[in-house]
């Protein structure tokens, strides 16, 4: 009996009871079953993007230029915001409900029959993976641009040989399953190059590079740096200079000068993810599929990446979760809104780096909200509570999310009858910013 798509969605989310399960024999078996379409003749090009922070908004951009370009192109994400469908995308529209039935449908029996067979059963971020890569051979695209979802060798994204492989930077994140310093990350990572098939990074840590090297040299894949201000064609550099204070960059590519770029996401950090997008679109180019400058400045404008340093009303929403990234709200917040009243909802998961993240935000705002993500990762969620407190900052700890968002709202509207620069920061995990964003926009609606 065929399911609906809400029994569809409720047995895609009863595999989550598989938890995260590394390596590529399982899905390798499910996608052997249904015919290998990452392998067939018709299959699409694929772009592969990994790396700490940057990958989504990296992917984002080179997609919309793609697409702008005239081609049909396919996009893989991870969590999605508010719909499971946003995580597989063709031209920016979300795979339809319908089609997420068919063939989930189709990929039952192939899944059945392998527990029958003694095989582990698939993680629902596999069974995705799978169904995405189904999708986009069935409907036909170009180019197939897959974001990693976890690390790089070991994620089921890394059953593909792209065309080009980018690994935007690396920092500590996923402990649990990466390891414990930045190089042993960078190893795992630097599992999605591929023999002969040019990488692309912006990584300017020395021990990263080394890492990325290694690799990069065993499996003779050119290895292509972005770098800030070096100026100069150069075969294995794409460089970048930044406009004094429009936010402008100036791109000096490997074949090409682009000249002013608007990165079209807010936050200095997205100025290094143009580049690499840029960067990543030349070797594509070099691949045969074409695209002209005014294409590319196109696709920047039609860039959309929702709750990543995103504004709705007074509201700055930002799924900084992990030091890395929480570095980088940081520094936007001291250096575009220094001198603004800030009140902080912060909510992370327990597998993270809650108190390096807590030191490097919380003293930043007036006032911080603890609150609990909608996930079974969740843990001690007021164990935040106490780091903040523990530094002396005034700290509210609310479970409900939409109720600690409220709160934060009204405390900023307390305040701007002192001054007009006040702002509430809604931040931690992307589950969380999430849901903060549906009450947002909910309220908008009223």
């Amino acid at each position: 009996m065929q399911m609906n798509y809400e029994e569809t969605l409720a047995y895609l989310t009863n595999l989550t009871k598989f938890g995260i399960n590394l390596g590529l024999e399982r899905i390798t078996e499910l996608l052997r079953r249904l015919g290998n379409p990452h392998l067939a003749g018709e299959s699409p090009a694929f772009v592969h993007i990994g790396g700490t922070n940057g990958k989504g908004s990296t992917a984002v951009m080179v997609a919309r230029v793609l697409q702008a370009a005239g081609h049909r192109v396919g996009l893989f994400t991870s969590p999605h915001l508010h719909c499971y469908t946003e995580r597989t995308r063709i031209n920016g529209q979300p795979i339809p409900k319908e089609a997420v039935t068919e063939l989930v449908g189709q990929m039952k029996p192939a899944l059945e029959a392998m527990v029958a067979e003694g095989f582990e059963h698939p993680t629902e971020f596999e069974v995705w993976t799978a169904l995405s890569l189904l999708y986009f051979y069935r409907e036909q695209v170009d180019l197939a641009v897959l974001e990693v979802g976890l690390g790089g060798a070991i994620d089921s994204t890394n059953v593909v040989t792209p065309v080009v492989a980018a690994i935007t930077n690396v920092s500590l994140d996923h402990l649990d399953y990466l390891g414990n310093t930045v190089a042993e990350i960078a190893r795992v990572k630097a599992g999605i190059i591929k023999s002969g098939v040019p990488v692309v990074t912006a990584s300017d840590d020395p021990v990263v590079l080394a890492e990325l090297a290694t690799v990069a040299d065993r499996l003779q894949a050119p290895l292509i740096r972005v770098v800030p201000e070096v100026g100069g064609a150069d075969p294995v550099t794409v460089s970048w200079t930044v406009a004094n204070s429009s936010g402008l960059i100036d791109v000096q590519g490997r074949t090409g000068n682009y000249g002013w770029l608007q990165p079209p996401l807010a936050g200095a950090h997205q100025q290094v993810n143009l580049a690499t997008a840029v960067a990543v679109l030349e070797v594509i180019r070099e691949q045969g599929f074409p695209w002209e400058t005014d294409q590319l400045k196109k696709g920047l404008v039609a860039t959309v990446w929702p709750a990543r340093q995103e504004w709705l009303g007074n509201v700055l929403l930002d799924g900084a979760h992990n030091v890395a990234g929480a570095l980088s709200l940081a520094k936007t917040l001291r250096e575009q809104y220094a001198g603004w009243r800030k009140v902080l909802v912060l909510g992370m998961l327990g597998d993270k780096e809650r108190e390096a993240v807590v030191r490097i935000l919380a003293p930043l705002a007036e006032h911080v909200i603890v609150t609990r993500p909608n996930s079974p990762r969740a843990g001690n969620w007021t164990a935040l509570a106490a780091i903040v407190a523990a530094a002396g900052l005034a700290v509210t700890e609310i479970e409900d999310i939409g109720e600690a968002v409220a709160t934060a709202c009204s405390l900023a509207d307390h305040w701007q009858a002192q001054t007009e620069k006040v702002m509430v920061v809604v931040t931690g995990s992307l589950y969380m910013v999430a849901d903060a964003r549906k009450w947002l926009l909910a309220r908008e609606t009223l």
